[in-house]
């Protein structure tokens, strides 16, 4: 088996390569023990299947033309190309289907920020089981795949894709794409100054299970709670102003924290819709790690 390794835009040393593979393979561990099948897809993609499964992820920063002059690019995320997959090699077969996968995948950088290109990713993809009980599994293998790791103070924040957008119905509030867009940035102050005070609380509000309580748009988030084991629900954080960039989101979403490092490790969450536009109509749900991220993450806990 070929062990992918980091590259990104930085030379890798001996040591820090065997402890990167290491972490791999710890992971692949946690993923076969829960049934995990690994996939490997290439790297190169038609750019029409990503148009296909989401037009954001249709404007990868790597383009290129093969001999027939159709256009490829390097993909930036598994999810849509493993959903390709399903579609085409598996039309007929029984699910659930659990898929797993250490690959690289290829983003835009913004420059002078030390960003890597081409970044490892080690995730999941469990297909055809529904939520919660199929988001509760994913977030279980999540929790288990960072506790192999080596991670000792990492938090999972939840939220859901379609909370917010629902709360701005319900208060009959104009223009929703605006306050979804102030609130994918960031910008609390637009939300404050234009919005009903509860609803730009809503946007802010994260803790344990209690900020459910009462919050008519969560309960979906309530019954993943109820199902997630002790363990694995001591790790979660409740945001319920969390939002993933990727439109083929659907319901619940989520990111890894570590307090030792300063950026989200990885993060994924439910695209109920996306599988159907490949033409097999199945829910959905996976999670993507970086895995020189996890490495920086550990190396700092243990500081």
């Amino acid at each position: 088996m070929i062990h992918p390794i980091p590259s990104g835009t930085r030379d890798v040393l001996p040591d820090e390569l065997r402890e990167v593979r290491a972490i791999t393979e710890a992971m692949r561990a946690v993923f076969d023990a829960h049934g995990y099948g690994e996939v490997a897809t290439p790297a190169l993609e038609y750019e029409a299947v990503l148009t296909r499964g989401d037009s954001a992820a249709a404007d990868p920063a790597y383009r290129l033309f093969d001999e027939h002059g159709n256009v490829l690019v390097l993909r930036s995320d598994m999810t849509i190309p493993i959903a390709r997959v399903v579609a085409a090699r598996y039309p007929s077969e029984p699910v659930p289907l659990r898929f797993c996968y250490v690959q690289h995948a290829y983003r835009a950088i913004r420059r002078h920020r030390g960003q890597a290109r081409e970044i490892l990713q080690a995730g999941i993809e469990l297909v055809g089981a529904p939520g919660p009980e199929g988001t509760a599994e994913a977030i279980t293998v999540l929790c288990a795949a960072l506790d192999a790791a080596g991670l000792g103070s990492y938090r999972i924040g939840v939220g859901d894709a379609a909370l917010f957008a629902l709360a701005l119905e319900a208060a009959g509030v104009s223009e929703p794409t605006r306050y979804l867009e102030a609130l994918d940035a960031h910008d609390f102050v637009t939300l404050e100054r234009d919005l009903p005070a509860e609803l730009a609380r809503l946007a802010t509000t994260r803790g344990g299970p209690e900020v459910l309580d009462g919050v008519a748009e969560a309960e979906g988030l309530r019954a993943l709670h109820a199902r997630l084991p002790a363990g694995v629900a001591a790790r979660v954080i409740y945001d319920l102003g969390l939002v993933r960039t990727l439109g083929y989101y659907t319901g619940a979403v989520f990111e890894v924290y570590d307090a030792a490092f300063g950026a989200p490790l990885g993060g994924g969450g439910r695209y109920d819709d996306l599988l159907g536009r490949f033409g097999r109509e199945l829910p959905a749900c996976g999670w993507a790690l970086d895995v020189e991220k996890v490495h920086a993450a550990r190396l700092q806990e243990q500081a």
